[in-house]
């Protein structure tokens, strides 16, 4: 094994080795989800060196100096205000769903009027309407981190895969007898998942646009699908109160998560592929062991339906959106409930981190969003201006910008 070169990943901390072996080009990737602002650095990287073989002599100051400078991005996390950039009247009918590429360039809108739309971050232009779909397209995806594939996810029962930069389609997906309502692509940007509310989930290979597996078992609807980090795992949420495990290569089952006692609305893994949280129509989340499928934990607090379920980027904190008007915030590893988010009017569908973590934002049916500390829970600021609901927002990767969608066919562009 051959060491070529290092990668920094600022969110969630970490360093990429770019390794060769046997005349093949690898990489894998060392974690530093801990890593704090006070973090003893030399304790860090005497640890690296003591587990990682490729980390040799002469490499020590080099690691030290990237730790450094991971560090020192961590320690300047400014407490910015947002301002409306622009707003876009972005369809003809309410917006379903919008999404940030990884580089925030570029953003996409889906819309109840049969289309998805392209558009540049830094001027608010258009540059692609996506059209071809036969009714509502529902569900909308970057293959982040490299962006330049879309995939639209619609009730005509049809999922598709775009070219970001041309606008033109690649391959439509046929095979779902219900309508697509989630999607998304692994992170090596090989496999797309769709979940439809036929009960299944398709895994489809995306140079070929060929279905590489059904997913089958569910006995309701499937509203939620999450692959983990490495790609080979993916799960499926669905109303018959259940989440699913399924191993990515073969499209065989691997756990059922069995323990809510009404539908579920939200699924996702951490960033180290351990826990699984869902979130469910019964008032609670659940905190999973992603190998053995048992329940580590119950989330309780909420007094209606959990409508959304996240970690932030490390893996150490939950966040929880509800029909309740609140949000809450947990330490993932105490499962203790650290801030409660109070101020909306109504209900919140969408509750997302910024990738630092230092950040959550909120949307909700009282029409506006919210911005909030997650250790502290106070609301440091409300993007107010949309005249109807918003059920959609994103933050870019930096955390400098903002977009919202809303029931009001607009989109709004914060920074």
């Amino acid at each position: 094994m051959r060491l070529k070169r290092f990668l920094l990943r600022y969110y969630p901390p970490g360093i990429i080795l770019e390794y060769e072996q046997s005349n093949v080009l690898k990489t894998k990737s060392i974690d530093l989800l801990d890593l704090k602002p006070d973090t003893d650095i030399n304790s860090v990287v005497e640890e690296i060196v003591r587990k990682e073989p490729l980390i040799t002599a002469t490499k020590i100051d080099k690691v030290r100096e990237l730790i450094e400078r991971l560090q020192e991005k961590i320690s300047h996390q400014e407490d910015r205000r947002f301002y409306l950039f622009k707003v876009l009247r972005a369809h003809i009918l309410p917006l379903t769903y919008v999404a940030f590429n990884k580089a925030g360039s570029v953003f996409i809108t889906g819309s109840y009027d049969r289309t998805c739309k392209v558009w540049d971050t830094a001027s608010g232009e258009e540059l692609h309407t996506l059209e071809g779909h036969k009714n509502v397209v529902y569900a909308i995806a970057f293959n982040n981190p490299y962006g330049d594939k879309i995939a639209t996810g619609s009730f005509d029962k049809t999922a598709c895969i775009w070219s970001t930069e041309r606008g033109t389609c690649y391959h439509t997906l046929r095979g779902h007898t219900g309508e697509i309502v989630c999607l998304a692509f692994n992170p090596q940007s090989t496999v797309l998942v769709t979940g439809s509310m036929d009960h299944t989930a398709k895994l489809w290979d995306i140079v070929s646009g060929t279905e590489i597996a059904s997913l089958n078992g569910h006995t309701g609807e499937i509203i939620s699908v999450s692959f983990n980090t490495r790609g080979d795992q993916v799960i499926t949420a669905s109303f018959d109160r259940t989440v699913a495990i399924w191993d990515v290569r073969t499209g065989n089952k691997i756990h059922t998560l069995i323990s809510h006692t009404a539908e579920v609305s939200s699924a996702q893994f951490n960033w180290d592929c351990s826990r699984i949280v869902t979130g469910s129509m019964d008032k609670t989340c659940k905190l999973w062991d992603a190998l053995s499928g048992e329940c580590i934990a119950t989330l309780r607090g909420h007094d209606d339906e959990v409508l959304d379920v996240v970690f932030d980027s490390t893996g150490q904190y939950i966040a929880t959106a509800s029909a309740d008007k609140t949000g809450r915030v947990y330490d993932a590893l105490s499962q203790l409930c650290i801030a409660t988010l109070t101020g909306h009017q109504a209900e919140i569908s969408k509750i997302v981190f910024n990738p630092q973590g230092n950040r959550l934002i909120t949307a909700s049916a009282d029409k506006t969003a919210r911005i909030w500390d997650p250790i502290s829970g106070q609301c440091k600021q409300i993007l107010e201006g949309h005249t109807d609901e918003i059920f959609s927002c994103a933050f870019n990767y930096e955390g400098n910008t903002i977009i919202t969608g809303s029931k009001d066919n607009t989109c709004r562009i914060w920074r």
